[in-house]
């Protein structure tokens, strides 16, 4: 049983790598254009998908802690597929939006399932310890993935801006076939948590208002994770304002997702090293830091500067799920693990928007100073807070 439940961990890696490789992502706005979709239009895509993982993601990972990890990661990669057949076949903004919800829908009963997996399997066979190690290694997968689709899907678009969109569809089916293949590890029940729907209230509160611990270790991450997302944003932008060649574009954006591969890999090397206080204080410190530097300097060889950001976001993830997943009960690891992920994706939905308008009333540099203020300013008063309850 141990040899057959270790297996998931291979699956899992699997499931990472397609669900991932985002052959359309190069060309994404382009294809918007080709189907006559304003900018405005496409931002509010952005945000509806945004929406529907914060809506969703809470009671997924409820219903992963009730019905099984492995059932809510097979019923996300049937939404992810279907989310890309409706895409393959849709024209306008309505059918768009439409597909994008259900997207959402999939990536919600995903997230925080697989992570919950992973783990309850590396305690069953005995290797929990490894897991800021296996962690790594899947945001590396998960990053590279992505940064060879950027290339190839950008051959494919040269066929037709749609072609992508047929290929990623496919991928996203193998997704369901290996899904089915995984194995449910056992899980250590804590009976003071009833498995009804009402405990979900009952587990956002202990996990954001009792537990102080990781109430501010959530808030914290989340913090990081909103500040790399926002920059993600930002990036293209910027390589258009220091003048960077578009027909780089897809390569400079495939390098920096390789760069994320390869910092989470080496994730905990870096804790081992300097330690869990210094390294989750250096992660919002690198992050403000990367923000002034580039509103400072603004040349071709500032892009440089974009990879602190990929740092922070590939050691951010790692340990910090991995402090979380020690701290709580299995069976509500997959409850937390999506409300930390909740708290992240509603954090950049505040943040970001107001980083927009600063850059659209006033312009890019200023937009990044902000940012870079605001998150250190946060981020400050976390740390604080993780310093007094003695989490670091």
């Amino acid at each position: 049983m141990r040899r057959d439940i270790s297996s998931n961990i291979l699956k899992l890696n699997v499931i990472i790598a397609l669900r991932w490789f985002m052959l359309i992502m190069p060309v994404i706005v382009l294809f918007y254009a080709e189907n006559g979709l304003s900018m405005r239009e496409v931002f509010i895509l952005e945000v509806i998908f945004s929406i529907t993982i914060v809506l969703f993601e809470v009671p997924s990972g409820y219903f992963a802690d009730v019905f099984g990890r492995r059932l809510s990661i097979i019923i996300g990669c049937v939404g992810w597929f279907l989310g890309w057949l409706i895409y393959s076949f849709s024209y306008n903004f309505s059918t768009f939006l439409f597909g994008e919800l259900i997207l959402g829908i999939g990536y919600s009963f995903i997230s925080g399932a697989d992570s919950a997996l992973m783990y309850d399997t590396l305690v069953q066979v005995k290797k929990e310890k490894e897991y800021k190690k296996i962690e790594g290694r899947l945001l590396a997968i998960e990053n590279f993935s992505e940064g060879i689709a950027s290339i190839v899907g950008g051959f494919l678009a040269i066929i037709s801006l749609r072609t992508p969109l047929y290929f990623q569809t496919v991928i996203a089916f193998f997704c369901i076939a290996t899904a089915i293949t995984l194995i449910e590890p056992k899980r250590y029940i804590n009976k003071s948590f009833r498995l009804d729907f009402k405990s979900i209230k009952k587990i956002v509160k202990y996990s954001l208002h009792e537990q102080t611990e990781i109430k501010w270790l959530i808030i914290y991450s989340a913090l990081v994770s909103a500040s790399t997302l926002t920059m993600l944003w930002l990036t293209q932008p910027y390589l258009k304002e220091v003048g960077l060649q578009l027909s780089l574009f897809g390569i400079v954006w495939a390098l920096f997702q390789f760069s994320v591969g390869i910092f989470s890999i080496y994730a905990y090397k870096f804790v081992s090293i300097f330690g869990r206080k210094k390294t989750l204080i250096s992660l919002i410190l690198l992050s403000s830091l990367g923000y002034i530097m580039l509103s400072f300097f603004r040349n071709l060889w500032t892009i440089s500067f974009i990879f602190l950001f990929y740092f922070v976001r590939g050691v951010n993830e790692p340990i910090s799920k991995d402090y979380v997943n020690r701290l709580v009960p299995s069976n509500i690891r997959a409850t937390i693990l999506s409300v930390k992920n909740s708290v992240a994706k509603l954090m950049f939905s505040i943040i970001g928007p107001i980083v927009g308008w600063v850059s659209d009333m006033y312009s890019l540099k200023v937009a990044l100073i902000f940012s870079g203020m605001i998150f250190l300013f946060l981020g400050s008063i976390s740390l604080l807070f993780l310093h007094k309850h003695k989490a670091l």
